[in-house]
């Protein structure tokens, strides 16, 4: 009961984390709404992510407290709820194909990017396994610390790799034509007030039931299955006022730009080699799985592309909300690939890593 307790306990940030809190998200809107005035694609995640990424590279300690976060990440589910349930999924019966091919494009994307870290960077083999497994960060760090790896490289690689990816993604979806470079606005009425209190108490109350059985990302999933129910069932006719769906977009970038602020210059610098190279042979090997992806189902490839980016499941989330992209078909995959990694990568790491006491000797 007590571990119930304290999962679902909110803690309120001090005064200096509130103020450090609105300096990130300021630092965020004002990167947003530069990349917003400039056209460019994903404009306010993309903004905001590099203005406080460049801002915490700096030197300002940015961060986003977690009552902000889980905040951000329930609206952010709400607004996918409220588009899935206004767009005919298509294409079902491919996805047990396509997540049979995520599978193994994780599992070749893992080897590929350890193996080039130990050949060219001279990594041991259990950080730069740990390195290469796509998504599960939390569970990434966990194992880090157990095996003694080398948990600041590993942390540059996974952080570069998001980064690049919500960066890049939109401007490669654009700039190809897959995707528009910037999507139409979701065309949604706001919901009656009662309506609202109504989505907004189930969000919450599936999201901290996800959260106890510890389901990835529960405040984004239970929020969005809570908003798909009570949209598809009639129940809710409209959603959140577009400013709070912005907003939150905004504040996914200013979360994942935040990621800088716990990094050294120095650690950065030295490990950006060894970050690019592991990405570029990721994607290249992820590359290979979609093409042939898209060369045997009738599934969009633009839907295909950021449902097999390795990147963080909230961020690809995010730019699937913001590209119009199928969000149902994007988080059945991220969740998938958060399986395979949770399940196997202590398997691996124990078969093929090596332990503190090795590394010592």
């Amino acid at each position: 009961m007590r571990q119930i307790l304290s999962s679902l306990a909110v803690t309120l940030p001090s005064r200096n984390k509130a103020l450090i809190a609105l300096e990130t998200l300021a630092i965020g809107a004002a990167g947003g709404l530069l990349f917003l005035w400039a056209n460019l694609p994903g404009g306010l995640i993309t903004g905001a992510m590099a203005a406080t990424g460049l801002a915490a590279i700096a030197g300002r300690p940015l961060a986003v407290p977690p009552i902000v976060t889980q905040g951000v990440l329930v609206v952010l589910g709400i607004s996918l709820g409220s588009v899935v349930s206004r767009q005919l999924i298509a294409h079902v019966g491919a996805y047990p194909l396509s997540i049979g091919l995520l599978a193994a494009a994780t599992f070749c994307a893992t080897f590929g990017s350890s193996y080039y870290l130990q050949r060219v960077h001279g990594w041991d083999r259990t950080s730069a396994f740990l390195a290469g497994s796509p998504g599960a960060l939390s569970q990434i760090t966990i194992l880090a610390v157990e095996r003694g790896a080398d948990l600041p490289a590993i942390a540059v690689v996974q952080t570069m790799r998001v980064i690049i990816l919500t960066a890049a993604l939109p401007m490669v979806l654009a700039l190809t034509g897959v995707a528009p470079a910037n999507a139409p606005g979701i065309t949604l009425t706001v919901a009656a007030p009662m309506q609202l209190v109504a989505l907004l108490a189930a969000s919450l109350a599936l999201s901290l039931i996800l959260r106890i059985l510890k389901f990835p990302a529960s405040w984004m999933f239970g929020a969005m299955i809570a908003s798909s129910v009570l949209h598809g069932a009639g129940l809710v006719d409209g959603g959140l006022p577009p400013w709070v769906r912005l907003v939150a977009l905004v504040g996914i970038g200013a979360l994942i730009g935040s990621r800088f602020a716990r990094m050294k210059p120095k650690v950065l610098v030295g490990h950006l080699h060894a970050a690019l190279g592991s990405f570029a042979v990721a994607i290249a090997i992820s590359g290979i799985f979609v093409a042939i992806i898209a060369l045997t189902t009738q599934l969009r490839i633009s839907d295909v592309i950021v449902a097999f980016a390795p990147g963080a499941m909230d961020a690809m989330l995010a730019l699937a909300l913001t590209l119009h992209i199928d969000p149902i078909f994007v988080g059945a995959h991220h969740i998938s690939r958060f399986v395979f990694v949770t399940i196997a990568t202590p398997g691996i790491v124990h078969l093929f890593g090596r332990t503190q006491d090795d590394v010592d000797d």
